[in-house]
């Protein structure tokens, strides 16, 4: 799967067929991460992948590691993004946390849609804002927010044991993981990207606001 027009158009079509669940709950507070589209890039941590030179221009989504510095969430797996500040729509939230987290500066004409807000234990509709990064993308880590930035090939989301649902006693729902190399994203994060695979690259309409998340997840 190549980082080019076709792939372009074809999560723009499956987005704009989606029929967007937003949160309800009027005592939620508003955030936004911005789910980049871009590619392996050369040098990139691509998971296994030997040959650099032929898998460069596979499609990847950009993820980061939050820092270790951080007070809420510190270390675990994240999509740029954060708190709706006043005057901001959800699309200019995701943008400039993008911005401002991974020195990633695009306009709101590379948005391509939106998925289902998904609601998070610590009080937070946070909507998933799909962007397209395209090739050749440059991007830098900000130390004080984000420990490494890392472009996970589409194909690693697409694996026969993804994803995984893992029964809790917190909740009726499993958490979902989706798991990269041997390691492992969880909810909310791993939901995101779940819904991402279904929605915008298989055209299923596939709802994921209801899985649990791990407690670790939950301050």
């Amino acid at each position: 799967m190549l980082c080019d027009g076709t792939l372009h158009d074809k999560i723009k079509t499956n987005l704009d067929a989606f029929e967007v669940r937003t949160a309800s709950a009027t005592n939620l507070k508003s955030a936004a991460v911005a789910i980049t589209v871009t590619d392996v890039g050369m040098g990139a941590d691509v998971r296994g992948i030997e040959d650099e030179n032929e898998w460069s221009y596979l499609a990847a989504l950009m993820l980061t590691r939050r820092s270790a510095k951080l007070r809420h969430h510190p270390g675990q797996w994240a999509f740029p993004g954060g708190r709706v500040e006043a005057g901001e729509t959800l699309v200019q939230a995701a943008l400039r946390e993008m911005s401002e987290e991974v020195n990633v500066a695009l306009d709101e004409s590379r948005v391509l849609g939106v998925l289902d807000d998904f609601v998070t234990r610590s009080g937070f509709a946070m909507t998933p804002v799909v962007v397209w990064g395209g090739p050749d993308l440059q991007a830098k880590a900000d130390p004080d927010e984000v420990q490494s930035i890392h472009r996970i090939p589409l194909q690693e989301f697409m694996r026969d044991d993804s994803p995984l649902l893992i029964k809790t006693q917190t909740s009726e729902h499993p958490i979902l993981r989706m798991p990269i190399g041997e390691d492992y994203i969880a909810a909310p994060t791993a939901a995101i990207i779940y819904q991402f695979r279904e929605v915008c690259l298989l055209g299923n309409d596939v709802r994921v606001a209801h899985y649990e998340q791990p407690e670790f997840a939950w301050r």
